[in-house]
């Protein structure tokens, strides 16, 4: 989610009861500078069973920004597939029969944690396998994918590439740990189309600057905010933070807030996938870190995908789940000159439909 400013206001309080004339000089009179920002802000709109819902208009949602109500401007569908029905209904719904679909971004991220547990070999294992199905089966020639793995550093295998060759490639050198590929700068400097390479640190830079796994997704998502549009990056992984006295879950906000901020004001929505497929499998002293999975994807407007029969169901779930969404805009006052992020909220009028979006998006700078 971008902000963009759109204009300047000056707003004039004078205090106290109307002066003569020779006393105005010395009125007091406080300004204050407030810029005008445009905020466009991606939203998944469905029923119940994950159907996405067609026809809605700005009338229909409801936007706390700062936890002030703001009037939505606008709000447009945009869809990966062509409408298929009458040219008249997809009017009555708001849709242009004609409209091109658009482009859709995917980053798989396998975190790497079998040095937690060896067992976790057979997990990877099944989601590289799943994930070349998907590849080969859920994808279309409008997707781009983007292949990533982390460790104790953050590894670029395959950049965005709608080439399925590529991809299978790439999957193979996750699964058998190899050093990517020739993601170098030379390569990236021919590189068309969307690319997170031309804005990741090269080299042994990147390496120093994903250190953490909060670092590693904070800059594939700074990577990736130069792509126009919605990004959706599955994170396979255990989860990630510490585990309290207790066995509970503590969240480091020190490097939490920083990544999620990074993510939502990048248009990154996160769903997590947990390597553990089944509950029943889970691991001692690991469990209570996938509570940082459900965070995450409710911070971000994805989902947390958990208990499933193999990672199949949670890849074509994503697919499914980005076959539309709605594009709303509307303003933001700010102070003049400042810089901060700004908490956002939104829902429909009608409560029966599930809504996610990211929750925030930072202003000035």
């Amino acid at each position: 989610m971008r902000a963009r400013t759109a204009c300047l206001i000056t707003a004039l309080a004078l205090l106290g009861p109307a002066l003569p004339a020779s006393a105005q000089e010395t009125d007091t009179t406080f300004r204050e500078q407030l810029e005008v920002t445009e905020v466009l802000l991606d939203v998944l709109v469905t029923d119940d069973r994950g159907n996405v819902i067609l026809g809605l208009d700005e009338d229909d949602f409801v936007i706390e920004d700062g936890g002030r109500a703001v009037d939505v401007s606008s709000a447009t569908f945009y869809s990966n597939r062509r409408y298929v029905d009458t040219a008249d209904v997809a009017g009555r719904l708001g849709i242009e029969k004609a409209d091109v679909p658009v482009d859709r971004y995917f980053v798989l991220f396998f975190h790497d944690q079998r040095a937690l547990d060896h067992s976790l070999i057979r997990s990877q294992v099944d989601a590289v396998r799943r994930a070349k199905e998907w590849v080969t089966s859920e994808l279309l020639p409008n997707d781009w994918v983007a292949v990533v793995s982390y460790d104790a550093r953050l590894r670029l295998h395959e950049d965005f590439t709608t080439d399925n060759a590529a991809l299978m490639r790439a999957l193979d050198d996750v699964l058998k740990g190899r050093e990517p590929r020739g993601v170098w700068a030379s390569r990236t400097d021919a590189q068309s189309g969307p690319s997170l390479a031309v804005n990741l640190p090269q080299g042994k830079a990147l390496s120093k600057a994903t250190t953490r796994i909060y670092s590693a997704l904070t800059e594939v998502a700074e990577a990736a905010g130069y792509i126009l549009g919605r990004k959706n990056l599955m994170l396979f992984s255990l989860g990630f933070g510490e585990v309290g006295e207790f066995g509970n879950y503590n969240q480091d906000s020190r490097y939490y807030n920083p990544m999620m901020q990074a993510l939502n004001d990048n248009n990154v929505a996160v769903y997590t996938i947990s390597w553990l497929e089944n509950q029943s499998e889970e691991i001692a002293g690991w469990s209570s870190l996938q509570n940082a999975l459900s965070v995450l994807a409710d911070d971000t407007g994805g989902r947390y995908y958990f208990n499933f029969v193999d990672f199949q169901d949670p890849l074509k779930r994503v697919t499914e789940d980005n076959n539309g969404y709605y594009l709303l805009a509307y303003s933001s006052e700010h102070p003049r000159g400042e810089e901060g992020y700004r908490k956002v909220s939104v829902r429909t009028i009608n409560p029966a439909f599930v809504v996610r979006a990211r929750q925030g998006y930072a202003y000035g700078g």
